[in-house]
């Protein structure tokens, strides 16, 4: 046979062989790595998804916890996973800043997965230990500016959200903090309570449970608007704080390679699962929503995740962060 027809029978063998594997795909359980702690507003993300996405798939979705090193032991995993679609990565606006916080990534952010779509984006809340002095955002910033490197502020380590949003704010203010990392939000989230730290910056995924127990201070909310379940919460404009906005994306990734009709199958039952009233209900409890439908697709999330590591690349060169 010509190598040119044995090149040509090879290409059309391996496109019928993809096609049978996508049709009869899974066959078996799925596992969605979450590369931050269990009980984290990631995890939580990751487990409510997982459940929905379960019934579409006709398979059990596992979510299995890898954290460390900011999220990137988790992805590196999954990037070094076979393109299966039998090991799938949920990550939020870290994967984006990885590349510029870490001088050595085993992975490409981009290169290296394939964007599935995008979940859901979490207003974050400054709150304080219970009997902190300042009785709003104002007098918080003028305690923070008074008393500078003697206030504690928690986060859930380099390249989490909360490290993300302290490091904005301490630039928004222009006054270094003593910062207090933790491995993960939950750990950071129980000193604060136990009154071993003063402040933090969490998800709403993590913070509203607390707020409305009244266990801890709540002083702003860092999107645009107000929060539905947590209306009397200003925003960070709202309490002085000019433009400052953060909001934590959600996106979910197979490894590169993974084949198309796979991603396409993964991508519609993630778009199944943002449909999901049960889903919409306890997003809305915690402070958030899905995204809207074109935004849940490979082809948007690819675009927003390169537009995401532009924005943040320059932000964090200027503060001279970065993590071995």
């Amino acid at each position: 046979m010509p190598i040119k027809s044995l090149r040509l029978a090879v290409g059309l063998a391996l496109i019928a062989s993809t096609a049978a594997y996508a049709q009869s795909y899974p066959t078996k359980s799925i596992t969605v790595i979450v590369p931050f702690a269990a009980g984290g507003p990631t995890d939580t993300v990751a487990r409510l998804v997982a459940q929905s996405m379960s019934k579409t798939l006709n398979q059990q979705v596992i979510v299995e916890n890898v954290g460390g090193a900011g999220g990137t032991i988790g992805a590196a995993r999954v990037a070094k996973a076979d393109p299966d679609g039998y090991t799938l990565l949920l990550h939020h606006i870290g994967h984006s800043t990885a590349p510029s916080l870490y001088r050595k990534l085993s992975f490409n952010a981009i290169d290296g997965f394939e964007p599935i779509g995008l979940i859901t984006d979490v207003p974050m809340t400054f709150v304080a230990r219970k009997d902190f002095p300042a009785k709003d955002f104002k007098e918080l910033v003028s305690y923070v500016k008074a008393n500078k490197a003697k206030v504690t502020y928690a986060n859930a380590g380099v390249g989490s959200a909360s490290h993300l949003c302290g490091m904005l704010f301490m630039s928004a203010i222009d006054t270094e903090l003593t910062t207090v990392p933790y491995k993960g939000t939950g750990p950071a989230m129980n000193d604060l309570l136990g009154g071993q730290v003063d402040f933090m910056c969490d998800q709403t995924t993590n913070t509203t449970s607390q707020i409305k127990s009244g266990k801890i201070k709540a002083y702003a909310v860092t999107t645009k608007n107000r929060v539905p379940s947590l209306p009397d919460i200003p925003t960070t404009a709202e309490a002085g704080l000019g433009t400052f906005e953060v909001a934590v994306w959600h996106g979910m990734y197979a490894p590169k390679g993974t084949p198309k009709p796979v991603v396409d199958t993964v991508a519609k039952a993630l778009q199944a699962a943002l449909k999901d009233s049960n889903v919409k209900q306890r997003f809305g409890e915690l402070g958030t929503e899905p995204v809207a439908e074109n935004r849940a697709t490979p082809e948007a999330h690819r675009a927003f995740l390169k537009a995401e590591i532009e924005k943040w690349s320059p932000i964090i060169k200027k503060a001279g962060v970065y993590a071995d």
